[in-house]
């Protein structure tokens, strides 16, 4: 009798369906387009700017006032859409392709339930998902909860992609800093208009993968306690790019001749190292502790190929009071087989 270890099958599918999406040219690779020149510059001042020297500190929100149309509605529920223009100060909306300067949401919530009595929690896109679609079907079950759904449209993705970037390929290595500094922007904003404009008095914020690592930032900025739920999150985008198994979906080559043009002649661990240092700062134990860890809850799965186990435990140790919840599977079978978790 054969003895099959399941671990090692969910781990083999991360990798089949990664070399599936990454190494058959279906698509272009991330950063094809290299580093982002002075963009990349300026954004690396601004974030650095995201850590504060003085513990505790608050980076005040901007006030989000999205133009609501109803999408449908029942006797227990309204599904609503919202443009918004971002909240962005100007040299982060000049760096923004022009697709990316407004903003969209959907809004699930319960009807005839005030919102002192109802939660919400704002949903963040993983790597790929352009649509509302996903995010608000796991919102749908949670409507009996008296839980309400906003359902955020990341820049770079969906309506807001630019015009010359295929899929979620981001073109520079400044798109992906340029994507999560402003989609931290918005989800600070909308959370400020949920509580302020809207009266909820129960709100948080969650993601998969690439949307987990901006959720966790969203809840250590935040400057009230809100709850805050990374799925399947590393932390850091290091370990996405230059250890899981998208370091196989990422245009060396393109980020090699880019240096190459302004320095001597760079070996391949050269121009990774490179890469280290500037994804260093999507690092979230870098980020101030929450105001209530004891709120945010880190779900990760026993197998994953793209997020290995250290990256969770770094957050968890960062995070004093924060708690891991494990699911048996890798990163593409824990999202299919747990979805209803």
């Amino acid at each position: 009798m054969v003895t099959v270890n399941l671990g090692i099958l969910h781990y083999v599918l991360d990798h089949v369906y990664g070399a599936f999406m990454h190494r058959t040219k279906i698509s272009p690779p991330f950063f094809s387009g290299g580093w982002g020149g002075k963009r990349l510059d300026m954004l690396e001042r601004m974030i650095k700017q995201l850590f504060p020297e003085v513990e505790g500190q608050n980076w005040p929100p901007s006030l989000i006032q999205p133009i609501w149309r109803t999408v449908w509605e029942t006797k227990t529920a309204c599904l609503r859409e919202g443009t918004f223009r971002t909240p962005c100060n100007e040299q982060l909306i000049g760096a923004l392709p022009p697709e990316s300067h407004h903003g969209r949401v959907a809004f699930l919530s319960p009807k005839c339930v005030p919102p002192q009595k109802m939660a919400c929690v704002v949903h963040l896109a993983g790597t790929g998902d352009h649509t509302f679609e996903r995010r608000l079907r796991l919102g749908g079950p949670l409507l009996k909860e008296n839980i309400a759904t906003m359902v955020l449209e990341s820049p770079f993705y969906g309506q807001r992609r630019p015009v010359l970037q295929r899929g979620a390929k981001l073109l520079c290595v400044s798109d992906l800093l340029l994507l999560g500094r402003a989609t931290i922007e918005e989800t600070r904003g909308l959370l400020h208009w949920l509580e302020s404009e809207a009266g909820f008095g129960k709100m948080g914020v969650c993601g998969l993968s690439m949307g987990g690592v901006h959720a966790a930032m969203v809840g250590s900025l935040h400057p009230t306690p809100i709850a805050t739920l990374p799925f399947l999150s590393p932390h850091s985008a290091v370990v996405a790019f230059c250890e899981g198994i998208l370091k196989h979906a990422t245009a060396w080559e393109a980020l090699r001749e880019e240096l190459a043009a302004k320095e001597a002649a760079l070996t391949l661990e050269e121009v990774r190292e490179r890469l280290r240092n500037v994804l260093s700062l999507t690092d979230v134990t870098r980020f101030p502790i929450p105001k209530n860890p004891n709120a945010v809850i880190f779900v990760a799965a026993t197998d994953d190929g793209y997020i290995p186990k250290h990256s969770v435990l770094e957050l968890q140790k960062a995070w004093p009071g924060s708690e891991v919840r494990w699911v048996t599977g890798g990163h593409v079978s824990s999202f299919l087989l747990h979805n209803e978790s």
